[in-house]
């Protein structure tokens, strides 16, 4: 019989092709369709309770009932290799499962012993088709507005160029989603730990504007202590933040992708509208990535629906925001409390994430208490605090505040601050001649940085001498081939600042001297 049912007006062509007494060959011929599915639709006829008038003249529902729902039945009573197969199912599809388990396998083992009664492998392979699609029906959901929002870790992570070691830093992506609307959330954040969950789920709920009634997450174990259907165990933490923004947690069943669907989604989304859209953009901190990021997610929120009107950003203002509870007056972050010893190099170490933190140095030695968040790390001694500083994740790093430091320290740390741009700002500051000899003496060496020290001393001559003998000074210098500390320092040790600059006469003509032959010396 034919895999693919004509219309019923063909079949009622078929029918009248009949009742006239036309052949095989020339209903095909007329309806343009293959002898061989005109056969199979007159056995069809032929098969039915109903004459060919009484079909012609039934309404479609009748016709495709006895056409096809009570030959097909026929079908499946009369052939007990379907029952069979259809009963293996269930095993069928675990098994495809199964690492290196493939379709012909499994019709081998099934046809072995049956012999010419098995299926053949094409018959076996779509009646499993039919079978596997009939048992992973998907059950449509229907959200209400606030009721619900979903979250989730991107499987792809994002990432940065740490600007000071060149080394590439991996981001994980935080995504959430209002089903109803799909209006979207994402943040890349610096860790996945649950301080950062935490972080990641305040920076959303503002995102919202409110909070919705329930939050549905997967069972990552930052946040879910143990997995259950029914009654999901969440972690302290997280249960301290639903209960301070009045919301109920749900988790999705083990390994069930599609409790969380519409995450899933805006993952996909994530990867097509934010991702791949920054995909040839360097970022040189987390900052800055996120700022990219925001900007492509809301490009996302508000782009047109293809299939109908308005978008998500539109849904969600006007149906799905007017419903959501109102964020809270403070925002929950958990926060940690250690103590730690001042080092010798006047900074205290944070065991979480093996950073160092910097103290002002006359606590070396003493005991401190560090109190932290998943943004701040603020150190108290004796209950007054000494200092605060933005948390870093970079592990085994610093964060160093110059005035933590001693004096003869920040002379160095000024000194390894120095670059072009520091030292020709600051002979701008003396004149234009001092900023065209510095710029000379930093083209001068090779490595630029070989000239830094020579440049120091030439604006301390400034100091020295002033500002209007060193620019003197300079314009004198200019006119010779060396651009260095010493060729100034003698000029203005021997008062040549102070003297009409030679001219290019004197420069080059040369000398009246008896010991000196001219050109007629040496025809």
């Amino acid at each position: 019989m034919s895999n693919n049912p004509i219309t019923m007006q063909q079949i009622r062509l078929i029918l009248q092709h009949l009742i006239a007494g036309h052949s095989q060959r020339r209903i095909a011929t007329d309806l343009g369709i293959s002898r061989n599915t005109v056969k199979s639709y007159l056995s069809r006829i032929a098969s039915c309770t109903l004459g060919p008038r009484e079909l012609l003249s039934s309404p479609d529902h009748v016709l495709a009932e006895s056409l096809y729902t009570a030959a097909d039945e026929a079908d499946r009573l009369g052939d007990p290799r379907r029952e069979e197969v259809l009963g293996l199912m269930d095993y069928f599809k675990a098994e495809l499962g199964r690492t290196g388990v493939t379709r012909l396998l499994l019709w081998e083992e099934y046809a072995r012993g049956r012999g010419p009664a098995a299926y053949s492998y094409p018959q076996f392979c779509e009646l499993l088709s039919r079978g596997m699609l009939l048992s992973d029906a998907s059950m449509t959901f229907h959200y209400r507005p606030g009721e619900l929002m979903m979250v989730d870790f991107a499987g792809t992570p994002q990432h940065y160029t740490d600007p000071d070691t060149g080394e590439i830093v991996v981001c994980p992506v935080f995504v959430a989603v209002l089903p109803y609307s799909g209006f979207g959330f994402v943040v890349a954040l610096p860790d996945a730990t649950i301080p950062q969950v935490v972080k990641a789920l305040n920076a959303c709920l503002e995102y919202f504007g409110g909070i919705p009634r329930d939050l549905k997450t997967d069972n990552m174990r930052q946040v879910v202590t143990k997995s259950c259907r029914y009654e999901p165990a969440f972690t302290e933490v997280l249960d301290q933040w639903a209960l301070h923004n009045d919301i109920f947690l749900r988790a999705t069943r083990v390994r069930k992708p599609k409790d969380k669907a519409p995450v899933e989604s805006s993952v996909r989304l994530a990867y097509q509208r934010v991702y791949a859209r920054l995909r040839n953009e360097v970022f040189h901190s987390l900052q800055g990535l996120n700022a990219a990021m925001r900007t492509k997610l809301d490009e996302h929120n508000r782009k047109p629906f293809q299939k109908k009107d308005g978008s998500r950003h539109s849904v969600f203002l006007g149906e799905e925001k007017p419903v959501l509870h109102a964020l809270p007056s403070e925002t929950y972050m958990p926060k940690h409390s250690v103590e730690a010893k001042v080092q010798r190099n006047y900074h205290i170490i944070l065991g979480e994430d093996r950073h160092q933190y910097s103290v002002p140095h006359v606590h070396i030695g003493k005991k401190v208490r560090a109190v932290y968040d998943a943004d701040t790390v603020e150190i108290y001694y004796q209950h007054r605090r000494i200092a605060l500083h933005q948390r870093n994740y970079r592990r085994s790093g610093y964060t160093t505040l110059t005035e933590h430091m001693p004096e003869n320290h920040r002379s160095y740390h000024r000194q390894m601050g120095w670059d072009e741009d520091y030292f020709k700002s600051q002979a701008v500051l003396v004149g234009p001649q001092t900023a065209a000899y510095i710029d000379r003496v930093l083209q001068s060496r090779k490595f630029v940085e070989q000239s830094y020290h020579g440049c120091v001393g030439i604006l301390r001559l400034a100091k020295t001498y002033g500002k209007d003998r060193l620019e003197a000074a300079c314009t004198r210098a200019m006119q010779g081939r060396v651009y260095n500390y010493t060729v100034l320092n003698r000029i203005l040790s021997a008062g040549l600042d102070r003297q009409q600059p030679p001219t290019q006469a004197d420069l080059f003509t040369t000398p009246e001297h008896g010991n000196i032959r001219g050109p007629e010396a040496y025809r």
